[in-house]
């Protein structure tokens, strides 16, 4: 009797599934579509992805195939599908999930935290589920992945849920195919799951499961402060329409201005406090439901909110616990910023909560722990299109791209401001979640944890990977970087922005003009960068062509928090101006400027936006950076009718051409002297420098041969600076690249490291 298993009309296919198909609900899928296919055979996680081994005839495994790519599940994300092996005869008959193997080296991509799913939500809310109200429901499709995995590959053994042993009906939908949760790790019911406890400020207990839900609503009503865990860590919330409430946070937190995120019930409940365009409401309800910057509408929010801001921040809910705050409820408009106290990283742990002293009148804990800190991520529209300010939750750790090049395991530190590291590993590229800037000690640790964390992750060894730092020895990111074993490389800061750019669009090999432009960044002469445009490529490096003039900055890094000090670094060799700034700043700079003391030369960009907003009226230390730069531009976005008269910052024609600021600010001194409107003025400001830009680009294009720009640097968060450098540049012909996947600020700045390392090793 012939082998049934020896069919010569049947194959065997054994493939291997890459990127993001683990915690998503892709064994699950493969099941299902191997049995309605009739296919025999197995499916498996693994540390190089999922594995699959498939028998059935050509025909119907090209169209197995083809529906893995096509119908993959929502939060899936397919890298490629490579043939492993292709073998005649068949398999036993029928199809199964097996064990997950975990040896060999780890290739497999994480996949990020996940919105809570419709599904989810309808079942959340139907009286009839026995998941009702449950503020952990979650299924493949939704739900914690990142933020709980502890080691690969993702089983729950390996999570933080592995302390609570599933009730039997948990575990009949966990092992049942059919079933939403079938190999659900973080699957969970009120019966054998996590559950959520209301406390006050000295941690007494108050309530526990939905009564300690619907207190924290009614406690919010009230202009309560509560401390609510979420995700990836606890949020501070109150009421956003409150005005002692928010004042109230603002003074705890000792955060004078910095805008608070908000959160909003549903669409509905922001509609007139901010301007929505469709490409908005899509950004807003995403799968990944960042906060988004919106421009403020015409129905007032308190001030306090965001003072000095033209946007406002907001997102949508994304967990089971914060649908259910604003059913029971909850304001539909509530401050969810980050718990910690200004300058610390946020509060995720529950043994951590005392640092939240005095900050939070009552916590909402969960008894879910969280593996790590991911904050919320932000993002903008530029051009229609979404720009990420900060790439945390929703986002890491997805790779940010795959290419052969990136063979060599690479670890880049980022920078001192908005940090984030990078890594590659099997020739994938990784960006961690924002960590936040290294000024604090606490900080600092998060980011030697969050270094430890993903090269065990990704079994980097840091004893063979190319560690990449930046040129300042200041910062802690280069001094840390000293510590670790492997060789080292140095990475100018605003090459690596512009490389950054390039390496996102995988521009390997095209010569661009890139514009640099932030607030600061050690430059090859040892002068502070931030006004940069270069040349270059990422196979062949960058050169430096054009900057902005140089200009002193009387107080070094002081200055860069008060702007009317360095405005008299620019306003020099000016007339006019001294009465336009507080008279103890005109003093104190002039005799910084008249000492013998060493005072460091600047061409920052971010600074020239400083002293511009001295002179319109921006007088008060930032209390974060690029206070004043959204100050200014918001005053310029007030503008009625904008004027068609321009100033210009002309070239100064040397070998290494230099923009020359001092006609711009003449300008504006005239302008202000004739009465002009400071909104007016501003916008001018704003239309100079996107012209300038303009002319640059056609000016260089004489000397060298390119057809793309590049825009990189925290300067570009300026949306009305980029749509007006934008349309010009556009007009004359180029084609123009930002930063969208990872942020335009020092938050990209380690993918451009690590995406240069390469080019400065070679011999």
């Amino acid at each position: 009797m012939p082998d049934p298993l020896d069919q010569p009309h049947l194959q065997t296919l054994r493939l291997r599934v890459r990127g993001v198909v683990q915690g998503v609900g892709f064994r699950p899928f493969v099941f299902r579509l191997a049995q309605a296919l009739g296919l025999s055979g197995w499916v498996r996680n693994d540390l190089e992805g999922v594995l699959i081994e498939a028998s059935a005839t050509p025909e119907v495994l090209s169209s197995f195939v083809q529906a893995l790519r096509e119908q993959a599940p929502p939060a899936a994300r397919i890298e490629r599908i490579d043939l492993v092996e292709r073998r005649s005869g068949g398999l036993p008959p029928g199809f199964t999930i097996i064990q997950s193997a975990a040896s060999g080296p780890i290739t497999t991509l994480i996949s990020p935290d996940l919105t809570l799913c419709e599904d989810c939500l309808q079942e959340l809310f139907d009286p009839a589920n026995r998941r009702y109200l449950y503020p952990y429901i979650n299924c493949t499709n939704c739900g914690p992945r990142y933020s709980i995995i502890q080691q690969l590959p993702y089983d729950r053994p390996h999570t933080t849920m592995r302390a609570f042993e599933m009730c039997p009906d948990c575990a009949a939908e966990y092992h049942d195919p059919t079933n939403r949760r079938f190999h659900a790790q973080p699957i969970a019911c009120p019966v054998c799951g996590p559950q959520v406890h209301l406390r006050n400020a000295r941690m007494e207990p108050i309530a526990s499961r939905h009564p300690a839900i619907a207190e924290a609503a009614r406690l919010l009503r009230e202009g309560q402060i509560l401390a609510i865990k979420g995700l990836g860590g606890y949020h501070l919330a109150c009421d956003a329409t409150n005005p002692q409430a928010v004042e109230t946070l603002r003074t705890r937190k000792k955060r004078r201005a910095k805008p608070f995120a908000l959160m909003a019930k549903d669409t509905e409940a922001l509609r007139g406090h901010v301007l929505l365009d469709e490409a908005a409401l899509h950004l807003l309800k995403s799968l990944e439901r960042p906060i988004v910057l919106l421009p403020k509408g015409p129905v007032p929010l308190p001030e306090a909110l965001a003072p000095g801001s033209p946007d406002l921040g907001l997102m949508l809910p994304y967990t089971p616990l914060q649908h259910l705050l604003f059913a029971e409820g909850a304001p539909p408009l509530l401050v969810m910023t980050s718990a910690n106290r200004s300058g610390e990283p946020m509060v995720y742990r529950d043994e951590d909560l005392r640092f939240l002293e005095g900050l939070a009148d009552f916590f909402l804990v969960g008894e879910r722990p969280i593996a790590r800190r991911v904050d919320d991520s932000i993002a903008a529209l530029a051009d229609g299109k979404p720009m990420l300010l900060r790439r945390a939750r929703g986002f890491a750790p997805a790779p940010i791209l795959r290419s052969e090049r990136f063979q060599r395991p690479i670890l880049a530190l980022g920078a001192q401001l908005k940090n984030a590291i990078a890594l590659c590993s099997g020739g994938q590229v990784f960006v961690s979640q924002h960590i936040g800037d290294l000024d604090e000690l606490e900080a600092r640790l998060a980011f030697q944890q969050t270094v430890r964390d993903l090269t065990q992750m990704f079994q980097v060894s840091l004893e063979q990977a190319l560690v990449v730092h930046d040129l300042h020895p200041d910062y802690p990111s280069t001094q840390y970087a000293a510590e670790l074993p492997g060789p080292k490389q140095a990475v100018q800061h605003h090459q690596a922005h512009i490389a950054s750019v390039l390496a996102e669009h995988q521009r390997w090999d095209e010569t661009v003009l890139g514009f640099a432009f932030d607030g600061a960044g050690l430059g090859l002469d040892g002068a502070i960068w931030g006004g940069e445009v270069l040349y270059g490529s990422l196979n062949q490096g960058f050169k430096r062509v054009a900057h902005l003039h140089y200009a002193p900055l009387p107080g070094g890094d002081a200055a860069a928090t008060f702007p009317p000090q360095a405005a008299v670094g620019f306003l020099r060799d000016l007339s006019g101006w001294e009465t336009l700034l507080p008279e103890q700043a005109v003093q104190q700079g002039k005799s910084l400027l008249r000492s013998r003391l060493p005072i460091p030369l600047t061409s920052s960009m971010g600074r020239l936006f400083d002293t511009a907003a001295a002179l319109l009226g921006f007088h008060t230390r930032q209390d974060f950076e690029g206070q004043a730069a959204m100050w200014l531009e918001k005053l310029a976005r007030t503008c009625p009718a904008p004027s068609k008269y321009r100033f210009s910052l002309p070239l100064l024609q040397e070998e290494l051409l230099e923009w020359d600021y001092r006609p711009l600010l003449e300008g504006l001194l005239l302008d202000l002297k004739k009465g002009a409107p400071k909104e007016q003025v501003a916008w001018q400001f704003h239309a100079a420098l996107a012209t300038s830009v303009v002319d640059a680009a056609r000016t260089l294009r004489k000397r060298y041969v390119y057809s793309t720009v590049v825009l990189s640097g925290g300067v570009w968060q300026n949306r009305l600076l980029h749509g007006l450098a934008l349309a010009g540049l556009q007009a004359q012909g180029l084609e123009v690249c930002w930063n969208r996947a990872v942020p335009p600020g020092d938050g990209g700045i380690a993918l451009g490291q690590l995406a240069l390392a390469q080019t400065l090793q070679k011999p």
